[in-house]
């Protein structure tokens, strides 16, 4: 692919998705390398933690994406400077590795992940989620679907119908709140599986959750990737208005959230 073709608004999404997935596979195997020999992290100004693992995947990252599409902005979260980009109406959204807290816990579960998502016009249009650890990666692009790719075959993915026992949630393994509790108990949601990371969308996306409520505070980084993905598969995010969540927002920073399969 022309890199000239993947600027402005001719953007083949699935196909730019495709083309940054061997860079995610090996962002996610230096993670891989970091995780079995012990990873060193520090505490960022805002108290979040940040690994070797981090900085090493975003050196893989930012590279690629500037090679696949040149004249699109990048917004990255180790890349401080970045966070200043205002008003830009396409830009990618970069989480080198999302569930830090996760990955530093090393308790087997590898809910974590390489995120890379891209805005368009306040909305996700194309996502990239790869979870090293567990060998899952998912991906998708605008009006082309989602997909989970194994074994470097890629096969559709789609939300689920609302199951007759009842709808499952996921939750965040860190960031579980009493909020979130009260609203879960107000439907009647009672299966909940809880886990880090991105994950939560893709679950969805892949019919084996049905809804993701999320108070607690998260980067547009964290979700956009995921975002992505389950839009394509046929789910939604909402805001607490009931409207759809949209990107671009002051330094970032999520609003309370609501991501949804089949569920009404």
């Amino acid at each position: 692919m022309d890199m000239n073709e993947v600027v402005q608004n001719k953007i083949d999404y699935l196909l730019l998705a495709k083309q940054l997935i061997p860079a995610v596979r090996k962002a996610g195997n230096v993670i891989i390398d970091i995780y079995q020999r012990g990873a060193v992290a520090q505490l960022k100004p805002d108290g979040s933690p940040v690994s070797d693992a981090d900085m090493a995947a975003e050196a893989i990252l930012l590279p690629a994406i500037k090679a696949a599409a040149p004249f699109i902005p990048i917004v990255s979260e180790e890349n401080s400077a970045s966070h200043n980009l205002v008003d830009a109406e396409q830009f990618f959204l970069v989480d080198p590795l999302d569930g830090t807290k996760e990955f530093l816990k090393s308790d087997g579960s590898g809910a974590f992940t390489v995120n890379i998502g891209l805005i368009e016009n306040k909305i996700p249009v194309m996502g990239i989620v790869y979870a090293p650890a567990l060998d899952r990666l998912f991906f998708s692009g605008l009006n082309a679907g989602a997909f989970e790719m194994t074994n470097e075959r890629s096969f559709k993915i789609g939300v689920r119908s609302l199951p007759f026992n009842g709808s499952v949630a996921v939750a965040s393994a860190s960031h579980m709140d009493s909020k979130t509790d009260q609203w879960l108990n107000a439907r009647g949601i009672v299966q909940t599986v809880s886990i880090g990371s991105s994950l939560k969308f893709c679950l969805i996306a892949a019919g084996e959750a049905d809804v993701y409520p999320r108070y607690g505070p998260t980067m547009e980084w964290d979700t956009a990737a995921g975002d992505a993905i389950l839009r394509a598969a046929g789910g939604r995010v909402e805001g607490e208005d009931g409207k759809t969540f949209y990107y671009g927002k002051p330094q970032y920073l999520n609003t309370a959230f609501f991501a949804f399969g089949s569920l009404i």
